[in-house]
């Protein structure tokens, strides 16, 4: 189904829904950071309205050209603790022969860190031959799909995300990787409290701000807080809520962090899979009695002693 063009100055770029409630495909046009100022206001609008969009055949792009196209939607931020790609601003490799380039979690990106990407431009660069999807949430709908009195719990809730979460045993590294994931990825330790309900600051939708990143809730017993995550989080990956990526050479995706949840399915055994991330700077999240999201622990491990 297409829904709407662009604009005049690219009127073969159609607007095709992948999903009910999230997800759209966005047909002939070609990315790059000289697109007109209405083709970009008209992107945004489409990101803020599907959540994720996608495009195909952008194998012209290379780190530059992918950051000047980032660019466009804001400020670029690199990773708080991993190094960028050498001679960019932002850019993150994710390769699954590496500790974490395998990211088969549920997370919002780098939720540990108060104003967290609010943006996300990834490009497929090595695609295996099968598998390798990627699969977004929408957390507005799920927020929406709640009965009325989990509504009003989850408005009050809040919860502590970290980075001390190791996603190299969840991608059944082996023990080098594992400490050599450890080593980049929680050289700082990261907790931040946000609301576990957040207001989009330019929809004023409310959204569920979860995800495998949770360490706990706050004021509430490890036990009742397990299972008040998995309520909140089955509502999320109800399949209803998602849209699924089948990836190719070249494909750009772009999803508002603040409002979706991702999953990179680790199903295509050996083979290589090579994705970069360009990330756009974020705002501090408000819960919807107006408070801000705080960063509370930033603790830094000694150096680690060579014997």
């Amino acid at each position: 189904m297409i829904e709407t063009v662009i604009d005049n100055a690219t009127p073969h770029a159609d607007v095709v829904k992948c999903a009910a409630r999230i997800g759209a495909e966005i047909k002939n046009i070609k990315l790059s950071g000289d697109l007109s100022s209405q083709t970009i206001a008209e992107l945004k609008s489409a990101l803020l309205e599907h959540k994720v969009i996608f495009f195909r055949g952008q194998g012209h792009l290379d780190d530059a050209e992918q950051e000047r196209f980032a660019l466009r939607f804001g400020t670029l931020v690199p990773h708080p603790t991993v190094s960028v790609t050498t001679g960019t601003a932002s850019i993150n490799e994710l390769d699954s022969t590496r500790a974490g380039g395998r990211a088969d979690l549920w997370h919002t990106d780098v939720s540990f860190v108060d104003a967290y990407p609010k943006i996300l431009v990834l490009r497929g660069v090595v695609i295996p031959p099968f598998g390798g999807d990627t699969v977004w949430s929408n957390t507005s709908a799920a927020y929406l799909d709640l009965p009325l009195p989990l509504q009003q719990l989850a408005d009050k809730l809040w919860a502590v995300h970290s980075n001390a979460y190791d996603y190299a045993v969840r991608s059944r590294a082996n023990e080098a990787d594992r400490k050599q994931f450890d080593e980049v990825y929680t050289k700082t330790i990261y907790e931040t409290e946000h609301p576990v309900v957040r207001v989009h600051p330019e929809t004023g939708e409310r959204a569920l701000v979860l995800g495998d990143l949770v360490q706990r809730f706050v004021g509430i017993p490890k036990y009742d807080g397990q299972r008040l995550f998995d309520l909140f989080q089955s509502h999320i990956i109800a399949p209803e809520n998602t849209v699924r990526w089948n990836w190719k050479e070249g494909d750009v995706a772009i999803w508002d962090n603040r409002s979706t949840q991702h999953y990179a399915v680790n199903d295509y055994g050996q083979h290589h899979r090579v994705v970069r991330r360009a990330a756009i700077d974020g705002e501090v999240p408000i819960s919807v009695d107006g408070r801000c999201s705080v960063t509370h622990i930033k603790a830094t491990k000694p150096p680690v002693k060579v014997t």
